[in-house]
C-alpha cells in the first residue's frame, strides 16, 4: 500500500501546464525544469512523485504559479499522507516509514522555502 500521496501536486501540475499561454508538453516543461525528458513531469502529474526542493522555484518560475496555491497543494498532499499512516500504521514496513519520513521533512522544507 502506498501511503504517500502526490495527487493534489500532481493536479495543480498538470492544470497550471495545460493552462499556461505556453502550453507546454510534459517534455518541454522536463526540459526546462532541468530534466532529459517528459516521464519526470508524467510521474509528478500521474501523483507518483512530488517536486524535489531544488526543483520548485524553477517550476514557479515557469508556469508562473502562486506560491499559495503551490503550498496549499504541497499541504494537502501532506496531511492526506498523515492520514493515510495514520489510518494504516501497521501497513508501513521500515524501508517506507523512512521514505515517509523522509518526504514529510522535504515537504515541510518546501512549505518553509515558499514562506521565506
Amino acid at each position: 500500500m502506498t501511503l504517500r500521496s502526490f495527487n493534489h501536486i500532481g493536479k495543480f501540475v498538470r492544470e497550471s501546464r495545460l493552462n499556461h499561454p505556453q502550453f507546454y508538453s510534459q517534455n518541454q516543461l522536463s526540459k526546462l525544469l532541468g530534466y532529459k525528458n517528459g516521464q519526470f513531469i508524467s510521474n509528478v502529474e500521474r501523483g507518483l512523485c512530488g517536486i524535489p526542493l531544488k526543483g520548485i522555484s524553477k517550476l514557479i518560475e515557469v508556469l508562473g504559479l502562486s506560491e499559495a496555491d503551490l503550498k496549499a497543494a504541497m499541504q494537502r498532499d501532506y496531511e492526506e499522507t498523515l492520514n493515510n499512516f495514520l489510518n494504516n500504521p501497521d501497513g508501513v514496513d521500515e524501508e517506507e516509514e523512512e521514505e515517509l519520513s523522509v518526504s514529510q521533512t522535504r515537504q515541510g522544507a518546501s512549505a518553509q522555502l515558499l514562506n521565506a
